[in-house]
């Protein structure tokens, strides 16, 4: 992964950090048993999920493949299989 820049963006900065950020919230309401903070957190961590699609969309994000693929042949001629026994 290390190659392809995969999250190396500041879409996927910014959401990841709203997104740790409620996880955080969430984790202390939890420990402290207030049901009304966790479900803060978890709509704070929602929310990093958005903010990381709206950036994206604003081109701040990876960009987009074509999809198609490439292929590169060689020009090494085919080796045709002989049967056993059989000296050419």
């Amino acid at each position: 992964m290390a190659g392809s820049s995969h999250g190396h963006t500041p879409a996927a900065w910014t959401g990841v950090i709203i997104a740790f950020i409620g996880f955080c919230v969430s984790g202390a309401f939890m420990v402290m048993a207030q049901p009304v903070g966790f479900w803060a957190g978890m709509v704070i961590v929602a929310l990093g999920g958005v903010v990381g699609l709206i950036m994206r969309s604003m081109g701040l994000g990876q960009p987009k493949e074509s999809g198609a693929i490439s292929y590169t042949t060689t020009s090494a001629p085919a080796v045709k299989a002989e049967p056993a026994g059989v000296e050419g």
